[in-house]
Formats: structure tokens, sequence, C-alpha cells
């Protein structure tokens, strides 16, 4: 589908920008911090650093997940996305406990006070992640990308950890001579944040890995099945979520005196009036029960009754 395509295409292309802007950010905060010795924003140019691998495997998530199915993945690459954003998320958490480690070592070493100008490096940089994180964040929204989603809350983490170590460098150039474990102790703070947004963000990977369900699309579903003519009632629905795709599984009860054939095109309507209603829903499994005896067509109903768009190669 059209629009299938540029969501994929949309997020390769945030995803390589991403990549430009954190290599960039990090030579000019990694310079700045070693010359104006400033930690904080050394700190800072590590996890740009790290971030840098972050948008390599975001963007390779998503160039992954596009590819079509084929025999060895008859339900396509999607996984690729979450793997991808579980990976992300776990960078994270390492940079967290590395940047916390080394501010409480900086902490209890005497060294010299920042230089004015990493102050206004700083600045710079809280503005281009906020931008990059509200960029992306629409971005992710509108494709429901959960990979998309962790990237754009890495980039406002980050502007996060620069913001801190603004204030850092602040105290420390205000407070003069004592002050200058300011710039450590707001690089700790930082971690912090980190820490806590990885642990946060690492969930919705974790659930789409796992085939976590998914409420807005089962509903949906139901309720555009049971306006099918010939549905009695829908007995269940299933939705599990691949890349930027939904499948859903369906057990849908009829007229026990209906005619295997017409059973079998009554599924196939089912189908594509799900599929209309709901463009990201991929694929549409239908299983066919009589009405008012559940249990036993969950038992006997031959498979011959279930339907699905698999039009992919086997």
């Amino acid at each position: 589908m059209p629009e299938h395509s540029d969501g994929y295409r949309r997020g390769a292309r945030i995803a390589a920008i991403g990549l430009l802007v954190n290599g960039g950010l990090a030579i000019v905060k990694l310079t700045a911090g070693v010359l104006g010795h400033s930690y904080a924003l050394v700190a800072d140019a590590v996890e740009s650093l790290a971030d840098i691998c972050g948008s390599l495997v975001v963007w390779g998530g998503v160039r992954v997940s596009a590819l079509p199915a084929d025999a060895r993945h008859p339900y396509g690459h999607g996984k690729a996305q979450p793997l991808a954003g579980f990976v992300v998320a776990l960078m994270l958490l390492a940079a967290a406990i590395g940047i916390s480690i080394e501010a409480l070592r900086e902490i209890i070493t005497p060294h010299h006070r920042p230089a004015p100008y990493t102050l206004a490096v700083l600045v710079g940089v809280v503005l281009v992640k906020e931008g990059m994180f509200r960029v992306v964040r629409r971005v992710a929204r509108e494709t429901d990308s959960g990979v998309m989603l962790v990237d754009a809350w890495h980039h406002r983490s980050d502007a996060i950890t620069s913001a801190a170590a603004a204030v850092g460098i602040s105290i420390a150039l205000i407070g003069g001579p004592g002050y200058e474990a300011a710039d450590d102790w707001a690089a700790l703070f930082a971690s912090a944040v980190i820490f806590y947004n990885a642990a946060r963000l690492i969930a919705a990977p974790v659930h789409e890995l796992m085939d976590a369900e998914a409420p807005q699309v089962t509903d949906a579903a139901r309720n555009v099945a049971a306006t099918v003519a010939g549905v009695t009632r829908i007995e269940k629905v299933l939705a599990r979520k691949s890349g930027l795709r939904y499948w859903v599984d369906m057990h849908v009860e009829v007229d026990p005196g209906m005619s295997v054939r017409r059973a079998h095109e009554l599924a196939h309507g089912v189908k594509e009036a799900v599929r209309q209603a709901l463009p990201h829903v991929e694929d549409v499994l239908i299983h066919i029960e009589p009405a008012g005896d559940a249990e036993a067509g969950a038992a006997g109903c031959p498979a011959e009754l279930g339907t699905s768009t698999n039009d992919r190669p086997r």
C-alpha cells in the first residue's frame, strides 16, 4: 500500500537525518568539552557518539522491516523495528550507567572550572535536540512506529541532559572557586534522567516483540465485522503488531445451517470490510463458528472456513 511504503521511507529518512545531526553534535561537544574543561559536555558528547550507533540501529531496523515477505518470513520483516527499538533502549541504559560512573569519579577529583563558551555550545545543542524530538515524534505518531517513538525520546533525553549540563556550568561559572563540581553533579543528574527514560521506553518494543494485545485495533475490527450482513456475533478478536502493520485473528459466529460456500464468502466479506476500514491492518484470518455453539464450532469447524489475505510468497 502507498501509505505503508511511505511510512517506511519517512522513517528511514528521519533516521538518516538523526545520524547526521548526532555526528555533527558529537564532534562539536567533544571538542568544546575537552578544550573548555567541562566533563558534563564531554559526557554529552559520549552520549551523542552512542546516539550515532542508535541512529544506525534505528535506520537499519526501519530498512529491514520494509523488506517484503518471503518464503522464510511469510509475515514480513516488521519485527525488525521493535527489535531495533529494544537495542536503542538498552544503549540508553548503558550510556546512563557509564555517565553516572564517570560523573562520580569527576566529583571526587579536583579539576578546572569549565570555560564560558561551553555554555553557549550547550544552549545550541538543546535547541537542535528539542527540534529533532518534535519532528521525529510527529513522524512516529503519523506512522505508528514504536522504534521512531523511542528514537524521538532519545533526542528529548539528549536535550534534557544538555540542559542539565548548562545549569551545572552556569553554577560553576557564577559560583567561582569551590563550585567546579557543579558541572559534574549536573552530569550525574542527567544520567538519572536518561536511565529513567530508557527504562520507561523499553516496555513498548518488548510488548510488540511479545505480541501484546492491541485493544484499539481489536475493538475497531470487532465493530466493523459486526456490521457485515450474515454475521451473528463476533466471538473473539486478537491482533498483533509487526512493524507498522497489524495482523488480526477473528472468530465469527454465523447461522449453523449456512453452507460452506456461503460461510467462506461471508468470511471474505468480513476480511475485506475490516481491511478497508482499517488500512493499517495487513491481514485478517477468519474462523467460522456456528452461532449458539461456539465450543463445538471451535472444535469441529472445517479448516476451509478460515480465510486469510495471504498473497505473499511461501
